[in-house]
């Protein structure tokens, strides 16, 4: 067994608190990853809220990290000591269903094994997350980081960037793609450069005038605001796809009327339950999509893609200290537009 410092919750006081921390000796096929910088995801304050620390299961949080491999296991060929790499929230999949077969191991039929929270599949240990030092994970789940990207501002790219990433490409967004994204956060900032680049024109929905400058900074063509109905009106059947990412619970009716015949509304930053008018998808032959994170080639295109097109996260970098600081400001949303830590004070 080997040890590294992370921060962990407790569940008395829904704060985390510096701690030792367990990590499993290398199997074969892994490599310990020491940690240099990871985000700070809505996810991780909707685990703390869920947890009371009452159930055995630890709880450290993180899922989208870069760092450096320490170590590599006896049989990794593909990556060697030394080498940046950046890992996602998921660490591993049955490998042998459709999903796995299709390279989609986020829809693992299995389900995935999550970077924390999950539950190991060889041992049935409980999965410890990046605000950790090291980490241990399966070669296959460890992505090089292409060479031109900042480390600590990729680092939101393994959650936030890839889950706008799938439903652009699956969505066959390109040049003549009317793109609105409706949401200016951790997800939006993200989906909005990312269209840009592939060449759509590119509108954010946001509730706030006040988003038109850092939307324009952006490289958005425009902004429409939610809140104004002549403006909402004035947009309907405006965008080919739109991105929604907004994290609380919303009517999406009013989303669904921007987006014209035959387009998608792919509906990302809230998984609770929603309701949905058919006509609302009737009128225009509309549809209603979502996505979740991405498989290891998703994964690996979009680390590729971005570093050609210089995409990064618009990040605060913290110590890993002032975790709960982070965590604080995020309940507030004073992100702008993604809390990164940086795991260095952890030595």
């Amino acid at each position: 067994m080997r040890t590294t410092n992370g921060w962990q919750a407790d569940g008395r006081t829904a704060k985390l608190r510096r701690t030792t921390l367990d990590r499993r000796d290398l199997r074969p096929d892994d490599v310990a990853v020491r940690i240099d910088y990871c985000g700070v995801c809505h996810t991780d304050l909707h685990a703390l809220r869920d947890h009371d620390g009452t159930a055995g299961r630890p709880l450290v949080p993180g899922h989208e990290f870069t760092g450096v491999v320490a170590e590599t296991g006896a049989a990794v060929t593909r990556l060697s000591t030394g080498a940046p790499v950046a890992v996602g929230n998921i660490v591993d999949a049955c490998g042998e269903c459709p999903m796995c077969r299709a390279g989609q191991e986020n829809f693992c039929h299995a389900f995935p094994t999550l970077t924390y929270g999950g539950t190991d599949r060889h041992d049935g240990s409980t999965t410890l997350g990046g605000y950790s030092r090291e980490y241990v994970v399966r070669e296959q789940f460890a992505h090089p980081l292409p060479p031109g990207l900042d480390p600590a501002a990729a680092a939101p790219l393994l959650c936030a960037g890839v889950t706008v990433w799938e439903p652009l490409h699956a969505l066959g967004v390109g040049p003549g793609s009317r793109v609105g994204v409706a949401g200016l956060g951790g997800l939006g900032h993200l989906a909005v450069k990312m269209a840009v680049a592939l060449g759509a024109t590119t509108s954010v929905i946001s509730r706030s005038p006040d988003k038109a400058g850092d939307a324009r900074r952006l490289g958005a063509h425009g902004l429409v605001v939610s809140t104004d109905p002549e403006a909402m009106a004035n947009a309907r059947d405006a965008f080919d796809v739109v991105i929604d990412t907004i994290s609380t619970p919303h009517d999406l009716g009013p989303y669904l009327r921007l987006v014209a015949m035959d387009g998608t509304l792919s509906h990302l930053g809230h998984l609770g339950p929603v309701t949905v008018e058919t006509l609302d998808l009737l009128i225009g032959r509309k549809k209603l999509s979502s996505a979740g994170s991405g498989g290891r080639p998703a994964t690996a295109a979009m680390l590729d893609f971005c570093a050609a097109n210089g995409i990064i996260a618009e990040i605060e970098l913290l110590p890993s200290a002032r975790v709960n600081e982070a965590l604080d400001r995020l309940r507030r949303n004073e992100a702008r537009y993604r809390f990164v830590l940086d795991m260095s004070d952890l030595d």
